[in-house]
């Protein structure tokens, strides 16, 4: 499986590369967000966090990127937690007060930090999956968070602590929700959930990202 992902990711920079379709993906970044053109761009940048920075998409459901960047909107001085960096944590300090993301893995962190430069609110820390280390990172943070990201490793646990230190409010942002072995931590939290499915940005499939509400 993973050389078949490795192959397609392959192809789409390929084909994104071709001076025309590069030159039409670049206007595709000025387009509605969440439109058709937006994402069609974003499949040929798939495991390019650069070009996804680029594009100004996070790896998640259109569908619920949209209701997050609304609800953002209206908390322009909101403050979030994510499990998971990427082209999601450039995303979230365009739109966020602050924004504090956890990664597990130091090499791809580093490339993460570089595409921060110049955001001063936003933060990155290298915690390991031992010892719980990774999911109790959040308790390293006094007060709480409008809106909590699931989207690294250890999802069931992050969750779990995630519950504890959202704002009045707050949402909780849970990605790849279909996934079957997350679906009993999703029952057993005690959010409502809104559950998305359809477009998603990065992927030709269908793919599903809940919220998570009190």
């Amino acid at each position: 499986m993973q050389t078949i992902k490795h192959t397609y990711a392959n192809m789409a920079h390929a084909i994104g590369s071709v001076a025309p379709i590069r030159r039409w993906s670049d206007g595709a970044a000025q387009s509605d967000a969440f439109g058709l053109g937006r994402w069609l761009a974003s499949l040929l940048a798939i495991h390019d966090v650069a070009r996804m920075v680029q594009l100004d998409c996070p790896w998640w459901n259109v569908a619920a990127t949209r209701q997050i960047d609304a609800f953002l909107r209206a908390r322009p001085n909101a403050r979030v937690f994510e499990y998971g960096s990427g082209a999601s944590t450039v995303w979230l300090a365009r739109r966020a007060k602050e924004v504090i993301s956890v990664e597990h893995d130091q090499r791809w962190m580093g490339k993460v930090h570089a595409l921060l430069r110049g955001f001063g609110n936003a933060s990155l820390l290298n915690r390991e999956r031992d010892a719980g280390a990774y999911s109790a990172a959040i308790d390293e943070f006094p007060g709480t968070f409008d809106l909590i990201v699931v989207d690294g490793r250890d999802r069931a646990a992050c969750l779990s602590h995630a519950v504890t230190r959202l704002a009045p409010g707050g949402i909780v942002l849970f990605d790849d929700s279909g996934r079957r072995r997350y679906r009993t931590a999703i029952a057993a939290c005690g959010l409502k959930e809104r559950r998305f499915f359809g477009r998603s940005f990065c992927v030709p499939y269908p793919d599903h990202t809940s919220i998570l509400a009190r």
